[in-house]
């Protein structure tokens, strides 16, 4: 599958059915040393264009099926939030 074609899914929390965005704005964080993905950034859905928190971090290791409109992830309680500092 190419990340063009992953772009229009939306990203599902497995353990609470939340809704995280669309795959299309995310970022990715990869590994210089080795090209492997470590984890999808989802940008905070902020009003009128502004970030009211860090991105969403999701390991790649949590994602658990890519359907035909769906990315499902788990991730326990909270998604994990990446500090300002780290971009």
């Amino acid at each position: 599958m190419r990340f063009s074609e992953l772009s229009s899914k939306e990203i599902i929390n497995l353990s609470n059915g939340s809704r995280l965005g669309p795959l299309g704005d995310t970022d990715l964080e990869i590994d210089p040393g080795n090209g492997e993905i470590h984890a999808i950034l989802v940008p905070p859905r902020g009003r009128f264009g502004r970030q009211a928190h860090p991105p969403t971090l999701i390991p790649w290791r949590s994602i658990r099926r890519i359907g035909p409109e769906v990315m499902i992830v788990d991730l326990d309680d909270e998604p994990l939030r990446r500090k300002e500092s780290q971009n």
